[in-house]
């Protein structure tokens, strides 16, 4: 009777095993205790015995190719045995086990098909759009327009922001906005209900029931969680809504400052578009008439309040939550997933920086040209990445990618935390065209008006704190990334050069690498090219 063989598990850790080479084909005979094949784990390559004697009719698993453990990898019977059933028996169970799946899929999209066909005609659910390839969810920043409001093809509806930047959401449809879903400052994930637009006086209670069961869920929730949060937002609803019950048109920025200095919406005029309050109105704005009397009731407080006891600190405990932004929120989870799932190491060395400022004082001596260190440390990582492909690299579980293309990422730091812009093509790039390409995204990038695209694709990234003073750091990758270099100030400081302590100009530089695709040969052999390179400018100009 044919015997089926398994993929066995020949390590403790062992999930998965792949078949280097067989040392038997279909059709050989097969004795108890030859070797069937060598077999790569976890650990090493193994040879895998035969516990059966007869005649090799299948192989499961070609060499070159991994399974699981468990997976068929062979079976052996006499020779002309039919062990049709053997391999069918898998697929025969997959189908029985597939029919009540396939009745039960035919027949559910029935209710919603019919709850599909009762949405009036020339009426349009509105959904959270996915406004970036890692978008999950979305908050509203600001509404343009209020229920009741005409809405025309190519408005915009509102700013939402994503987990990279508050982009301006246009409406796609034309009528008059019935039902707003998602109130300002709240979150939903992508294909929410955001709106329903159509013809005035249109039944949105049918409208709404006649979408999907999540769709029907996504609009329930919101209900008891805006009972319980009213009385904490009542204030946020005072700044932006005026004394007559009309809601005041702000920019996010603009609603943000003057909630950290106090100042009522209520009081400012706007000098944007129909009104809107913009960054200079909150700026520019002088408070009446109110100036005398925090002074008076702080002297009221203080003639009221009873007297301590000498030595002892006295004072109120306070604390304070604030809801994490779009951008905060994905940082935690990109940068959580990137620290836990690869493993890294870091490598450290440290640069002396006199030629590569001297060269800086000769190249920006030039009429209309800057170029900063960050710039030459950028060209200097790319031209190493040309000389050292490994570090330029992806790892994608079953295979590494090998990226052509050098796209170095450049972290800049903005109010809610830090975006990556990319500088396409960098190596082909001139000192002066990366330093004006990076002056330009990061001028974007704290205004929230860089594209996706051009946040997307970096190949190796570059973060640099030495700016503010930060000697030696170390980064976490930026997936899906290989490396990430860390790049701290230039300290003046004592060093020893041809036997002679001197002056000089030294910058450490800290490389996090993935281990999975870079070795550490690899990254120390890509920092001594990089030092060279920057202990030698004139040789990026070559």
């Amino acid at each position: 009777m044919a015997e089926v063989i398994n993929m066995p598990r020949l390590s403790d850790t062992m999930e998965e095993g792949t078949v280097a080479k067989w040392l038997k084909q279909v059709g050989d005979k097969v004795e108890e205790g030859d070797i069937l094949a060598e077999i790569e784990t976890d650990k090493a390559t193994m040879e895998f015995e035969s516990f059966h004697e007869g005649t090799l009719l299948h192989i499961g698993i070609p060499e070159g190719e991994g399974a699981p453990v468990d997976s068929l990898l062979a079976i052996v019977g006499e020779e002309g045995e039919d062990i049709s059933g053997l391999l069918n028996g898998g697929a025969v169970t997959s189908e029985a086990t597939s029919e009540p799946v396939e009745e039960t899929a035919t027949e559910a999209p029935a209710p919603s098909n019919a709850g599909t066909a009762e949405i009036p005609e020339g009426v349009e659910i509105v959904k959270m759009p996915r406004l970036s390839d890692t978008m999950e969810e979305g908050t509203v920043a600001s509404w343009f327009k209020k229920v009741g409001d005409t809405v025309e093809e190519g408005d915009i509806l509102a700013e939402i922001e994503t987990d990279k930047a508050t982009m301006e959401f246009e409406s796609f449809y034309s009528g008059t906005l019935l039902y707003i879903g998602i109130q300002e400052g709240e979150s939903s994930p992508v294909d929410a209900v955001l709106a329903v637009i159509g013809p005035e006086g249109t039944d949105v209670d049918a409208v709404l029931n006649a979408g999907s069961t999540a769709g029907k869920a996504q609009e329930a929730s919101p209900e008891p969680v805006k009972e319980e949060k009213a009385a904490a937002t009542t204030q946020e609803a005072a700044s932006t809504t005026s004394n007559d019950g009309q809601r005041i048109f702000a920019s996010p920025l603009a609603k943000k400052i003057a909630k950290e200095k106090g100042i009522s919406l209520n009081e400012v005029k706007g000098s944007g578009e129909h009104g809107r309050i913009v960054k200079k109105d909150i700026e520019n704005f002088v408070p009446a008439q109110k100036a005398a009397q925090p002074a008076s009731t702080a002297s009221a407080v203080a003639s009221s309040a009873p007297v301590a006891p000498v030595n002892l600190p006295v004072g109120e405990e306070s604390s304070e939550e604030t809801k994490n932004s779009q951008m905060r929120k994905t940082i935690a989870k990109r940068l959580s997933e990137s620290k836990f799932t690869a493993p890294h190491y870091y490598l450290g060395i440290e640069v002396d920086m006199d030629n590569a400022i001297a060269s800086r004082v000769q190249i920006n001596s030039l009429p209309d040209i800057k170029v900063s260190f960050n710039d030459m440390v950028v060209k200097a990582c790319a031209m190493a990445l040309k000389k050292h492909p490994q570090v330029n690299t992806s790892w994608k579980g079953d295979t590494t990618k090998y990226n052509h293309h050098i796209h170095v990422g450049v972290a800049v730091a903005v109010e809610d935390g830090l975006v990556v812009p990319v500088l396409k093509f960098t190596d082909q790039m001139s000192l002066t065209q990366i330093g004006a390409s990076v002056k330009d995204l990061a001028g974007r990038a704290k205004n929230k008006k860089l594209t996706p695209a051009e946040m997307d694709g970096s190949t190796f990234t570059v973060s640099n704190l030495g700016m503010f003073g930060i000697q030696e750091f170390t980064s976490i990758i930026n997936q899906p990334n290989s490396a990430i270099l860390s790049v701290g100030a230039i300290i003046e400081k004592p060093v020893v050069k041809n036997g002679q302590i001197v002056v000089g100009n030294t910058m450490k530089l800290s490389l996090a690498c993935d281990h999975r695709t870079v070795d550490g040969a690899t990254g120390a052999q890509f920092l001594q090219t990089l030092r060279a390179y920057l202990e030698n400018p004139v040789t990026m100009l070559a």
